[in-house]
């Protein structure tokens, strides 16, 4: 018998962002499988998967999430967890793993679905998208996240300063995700290419604790490491201008 591994995202935050499909995704699986840090604490992808299926059915792996300096430590958490999977799809068929945002956008699921292949080559993976951080800002702050013809350029600014400055130098809008261990070189490099004014920035969003700000209010203090930072494209030419 073939199994199925699905990452299903299950968007920023607010559990009334998962789609339709994504619910039903994580109640027809066997189990759920959350990613959470070897520090323990509970995540966003467990939060909300939480609010539709119950802890009987949710497992919890240990992933090197934030790991970027230790690469030997990192592989290690990889196949670890890759291992857990294939043991549960064996024991199950069909898993669902619960990623924040959507699984195809700089997600965990990605690795995971690599080991999996390796260690239970029959299995099936499917995909079930889920809302991004970005369109989640964007629609809270206002933020217009493209135009007519502009492109848009989506950054981690874990790549570096300098990745970003190159976007910002560009004439569409530039999105920047895991930008807040390094809020005051982002604030920088906005400063530098003349986009500061029209950026804004938001963390935690949809929960308790949501912080949305204009990005001119950077002051350099550290920002919580998920937070997603919009420099919409210059538009100067009326309505319709880029089309």
């Amino acid at each position: 018998m073939s199994s199925t591994l699905v990452g299903v995202g299950v968007g920023p935050g607010d559990p009334e962002l998962v789609t339709v499909k994504g619910v039903a995704a994580l109640r027809a699986a066997a189990v759920v499988v959350v990613p959470v840090m070897d520090t323990g604490e509970r995540g966003r992808a467990e939060a909300t998967v939480l609010h539709y299926v119950g802890a009987e059915k949710v497992v919890r792996v240990v992933f090197a999430l934030n790991e970027r300096g230790d690469r030997a430590r990192r592989e290690a958490a990889w196949d670890a967890a890759g291992g857990r999977v294939a043991a549960l799809l064996r024991e199950h068929r069909s898993v669902a793993f619960a990623t924040i945002g959507d699984p195809n956008v700089y997600s965990t699921f990605t690795y995971l679905a690599q080991t999996v292949r390796e260690l239970v080559p029959r299995t099936a993976v499917q995909t079930v998208p889920g809302i991004t951080a970005m369109q989640d800002l964007a629609a809270r702050s206002g933020a217009v996240l493209t135009e007519g013809t502009e492109p848009l350029t989506l950054v981690p600014v874990t790549a570096g300063a300098a990745v970003l400055k190159e976007a910002l130098a560009g004439p569409g809008t530039v999105v920047a995700y895991k930008f807040g261990r390094q809020a005051g070189e982002v604030a920088e490099a906005l400063r530098e290419t003349g986009r500061l004014d029209d950026a804004v920035w938001g963390s935690a969003l949809g929960l308790p604790d949501e912080s949305i700000r204009p990005a001119a209010e950077l002051d350099g203090a550290a920002l919580p490491y998920l937070s997603t930072l919009i420099a919409p494209a210059r538009r100067d030419g009326g309505r319709g201008g880029k089309l």
